[in-house]
């Protein structure tokens, strides 16, 4: 029998395309997720049967144990942007990462693997970065030879950063930013996915990988090249943090005022932290080179899914060759 495979957050953007490789490689994959219904566009990935979305509350040790069942290997997709509810940073991203990787350890899973993110550090002003830093402490103690990936900023069809300033780029003429010069390191998420699964399947050595693409820009340079690419002429235009501070607390009241009706998309302060540091591969990391992975640029693969953003959208460069022609 084929071996089994838990993706917990297996129907989220990088989740989805784990399970994917997952599948492709032969192996039978549980997709691990809050609300299973929305997640059935994951059973053609494989065979019939071979990928199923389960119900899963990371929240709760027995939900955590039933899904892992048989599992030879796990890799937690989890993580959140802001908090909602009971969705909080600490509950999700700390408590739930270190509740999987013990139960892995009890339930003797052979390949652990848990995504963080680039930044994780328990002594920074963000909850964020905090929780997943406490979130790989818990999992290495619990599971010590579990493989930790820590991606930058990462891009593809469904990712909610260039999609996001894209969608804000068809309107007016300026596009405002917190942390112009902040530099980041994107990655695609499908290089992510390729990490993870090699991983999953005992092909990297235990450790903290970083991951980061072969671009190294500004968040004002990476704005300008993507409204080079939906041909729109837009000035980036920085906001400067004190400002930030009071809208995205202004945001956040909303958020909380409403009782969560309102959910703060915009920015939050925890965000406006995390825009106050660089999101880069750190110096002497272990990365893609150490797993054998060619990391994908950028320009490679941004033309493909945000050309629904140019003007005439994807007759935007008919239209710009048809004006060439001489009568």
């Amino acid at each position: 029998m084929s071996k089994l495979v838990t993706i917990y957050g297996g129907s989220g953007f990088v989740g989805r395309y784990v399970a994917q490789r997952m599948a492709k490689a032969g192996w039978r994959v549980r997709v691990a997720v809050r609300r299973p219904n929305e997640a059935l566009f994951v059973k053609p990935y494989g065979a019939v049967g071979q990928v199923e979305p389960v119900f899963c509350n990371i929240r709760d040790d027995a939900s955590v144990a039933a899904v892992m069942q048989g599992a030879d290997a796990v890799v937690n997709c989890v993580g959140i942007l802001n908090e909602l509810g009971k969705q909080r940073f600490d509950a999700v991203q700390a408590e739930g990462a270190a509740r999987i990787a013990r139960i892995a350890a009890e339930k003797g899973v052979s390949h652990l693997v848990h995504i963080s993110a680039i930044g994780a550090d328990a002594e920074a002003d963000s909850a964020y970065a905090r929780s997943k830093a406490e979130g790989e402490a818990g999992v290495l103690a619990a599971f010590p030879g579990a493989v930790i990936l820590r991606p930058s900023v990462i891009f593809g069809s469904e990712d909610r950063f260039f999609n996001r300033f894209a969608g804000m780029a068809r309107w007016g003429y300026l596009l405002p930013v917190v942390g112009a010069e902040t530099r980041f390191q994107p990655v695609y998420v499908d290089d992510v996915a390729a990490a993870a699964a090699k991983a999953a399947q005992g092909e990297a050595a235990p450790g903290i990988y970083e991951l980061g693409g072969p671009d190294v820009e500004s968040f004002r340079a990476l704005m300008q090249r993507m409204c080079a690419v939906i041909h729109r002429k837009r000035a980036v235009v920085n906001i400067p943090f004190r400002l930030a501070r009071i809208m995205a607390a202004g945001f956040d009241m909303a958020q909380a005022a409403s009782l969560g009706l309102i959910r703060n998309g915009m920015l939050t302060r925890d965000q406006v932290k995390n825009l106050g540091r660089d999101n880069v591969v750190s110096v002497g990391a272990r990365g893609f080179a150490d797993l054998g992975i060619v990391p994908t640029a950028m320009g490679a693969v941004l033309p493909g899914y945000l050309w629904r953003f140019r003007p005439q959208g994807q007759y935007d460069d008919i239209t710009a060759s048809a004006k060439n022609l001489k009568v």
